[in-house]
């Protein structure tokens, strides 16, 4: 099935555009997991056992599992999550950027080693770059386009054409009429901007965004909805992270995060 397909699938399914970040820190985990050889897989796999059927989608960062050798564990976390949440897409947050050649070897890392249903790209050396992930059609590709950090504005925010033309509006016109030949583009836009989701949704159309930003980063869910949705209600992946991994402390932690996930579906739903 294809990412999007299975996208649309959960956001009816789930009642949701919630996308539950998967940023393990184990500094930050419960007393009883830290000392476990797998805790990395164990914190995330109850964090999705206790929000699947609250979310349209999961997105492990990557580096949170690389950066402490935990790479097998974030293979056996997104296999756990196919088979006991199927339906529910896993994006790998790489946001991956090279050389076609390079950016090949890449796409294998993300679609065949990992097996992820979708991959965070970075636009910024063409096409060429982009059409190694493309290559995969039924998997999804989510290009960065305005994101939520301040220091985005450095460059994303500067005219590129005559017509006052940003360049994140430009990446956005090439990746909706360009680039996404078999539909299987989406772009990252920040909560931190309400204005631009508004006006890449006014480029795109009804392509899904994945955004990041609300919850620990401050983004208004109220005006991040009423920018972003489409006409259906739907066209968000509206991601949380810390404020739903990391809502309890003890061994309850998962029903923690469930609650909060809960929580945060609900004010999501209450603007659809």
């Amino acid at each position: 099935m294809k990412f999007t397909e299975q996208l649309a699938g959960a956001w009816q399914k789930n009642d949701s555009l919630l996308c539950v970040g998967l940023d393990p820190d184990p500094a930050k985990f419960p007393a009883h997991l830290k000392d476990q050889p797998d805790a990395i897989f164990q914190f995330c796999a109850a964090i999705a056992d206790a929000t699947a059927d609250l979310a349209c989608a999961f997105k492990p960062q990557i580096a949170y599992f690389a950066a402490r050798r935990a790479e097998d564990q974030l293979e056996a976390l997104i296999a756990h999550i196919h088979e006991k949440h199927p339906g529910v897409p896993v994006i790998l947050d790489a946001k991956r950027g090279d050389i076609g050649s390079t950016a090949e070897q890449y796409a294998i890392e993300a679609f065949e080693r990992y097996q992820a249903d979708a991959v965070t790209v970075n636009p910024y050396m063409g096409r060429d770059s982009v059409e190694p992930w493309l290559a995969y059609a039924d998997k999804g590709v989510i290009l960065l386009c305005r994101t939520s950090n301040p220091g985005g504005s450095d460059l994303q925010f500067q005219k590129v054409g005559a017509g006052g033309t940003v360049l994140y509006e430009l990446v956005a016109e090439k990746v909706a009429k360009e680039w996404n030949t078999t539909g299987q583009c989406a772009l990252v836009v920040g909560a931190t901007f309400p204005g631009e989701i508004a006006k890449v949704r006014s480029i795109v159309g009804a392509m899904p965004l994945l955004v990041p930003g609300i919850g620990a980063q401050g983004g208004d869910i109220e005006a991040t909805v009423k920018a972003g949705r489409t006409a259906a209600g739907t066209g968000l992946m509206i991601n949380s992270s810390r404020a739903i991994l990391y809502a309890g402390k003890g061994e309850d932690f998962a029903s923690a995060a469930r609650r909060v996930a809960l929580e945060t579906r609900a004010a999501i739903n209450r603007w659809r």
